[in-house]
């Protein structure tokens, strides 16, 4: 049976069936117990394999995307922002608006769950096996710049062109230059209609001329392309960690509102 159990090994070893080598005597063993026909038993191993495949592609995609934490839906207090449509919020987790190429806009003040929501789709498409990424605005046109300082401009974009779902988290939190401007109208050129977009930010369709280096026409131009395909949810409410601090006494309701 040793003898056996190493041929098997080394078979499944060739085929990158990377579990058989551990399940196999347990499901030997209950298939013994059962009195498990072959099939019966070559589908059990067959799941079990499948399954283990299946959570190493997941853990792969979280890898990749670069999150800076994980958050899912059930954990979302959507009691806390009845602004929120909680049924649209579920419609996007079919993730149909990946498929589609539909860019998701999540506005409102600092604090209100828009990293939050962004991640969970986020993490709901990436174990779904799409291929996401996520990143702050600020990091992002950072790298872009000194990709452009090196001449490599072309090189590193592909980093923000190559995923299904890219999330921009944090768009309108400073004012960007020119240059900066510039690489974020190419971010969402280059994506229009060929992947989509959740982008968080504390700012207004209307302030975007004064967040994109001052250029409305420019901003009119990021908007036309990010806007044309898209859905927007506006967040409205209390910062959750303000609310928390008010909770616990930290602050008095009075502070809030000042």
């Amino acid at each position: 049976m040793n003898i056996q159990h190493e041929r098997i090994s080394s078979y499944a070893a060739r085929l990158n069936l990377t579990e058989i080598d551990i399940l196999l005597p347990r499901l030997a063993e209950e298939a013994a117990a059962k009195e498990l026909s072959y099939s019966d038993f070559l589908e059990s191993v067959l799941a079990e394999e499948a399954g283990a495949a299946d959570k190493r592609m997941r853990e792969t995609m979280l890898r990749f995307a670069k999150f800076p934490y994980l958050k899912t839906l059930d954990e979302f207090d959507f009691s806390a922002k009845p602004s929120i449509d909680s049924r649209q919020i579920k419609e996007l987790c079919s993730l149909s608006f990946i498929k589609e190429r539909i860019n998701v806009i999540l506005l409102g003040p600092p604090g209100v769950g828009k990293t939050h929501l962004g991640i969970s789709l986020g993490v709901k498409a990436a174990e779904a096996g799409y291929r996401v990424y996520f990143t702050s605005a600020t990091d992002m046109l950072t790298r872009l710049k000194k990709g452009y300082g090196l001449g490599r401009l072309d090189e590193y974009m592909r980093v923000y062109l190559r995923s299904s779902l890219l999330i921009i988290d944090e768009m309108g939190y400073l004012p960007l230059e020119r240059d900066e401007a510039n690489l974020l109208f190419q971010v969402i050129a280059k994506r229009y209609e060929r992947g989509s977009i959740i982008l968080t930010s504390n700012k207004s369709y209307a302030s975007w001329g004064e967040v994109v280096a001052g250029d409305n026409i420019l901003a009119g131009a990021i908007l036309d392309r990010l806007l044309h395909h898209s859905v927007t949810i506006n967040i409205k409410g209390e910062s959750y960690r303000l609310r928390e601090k008010r909770k616990a006494g930290i602050i008095e309701q009075k502070e809030v509102n000042s």
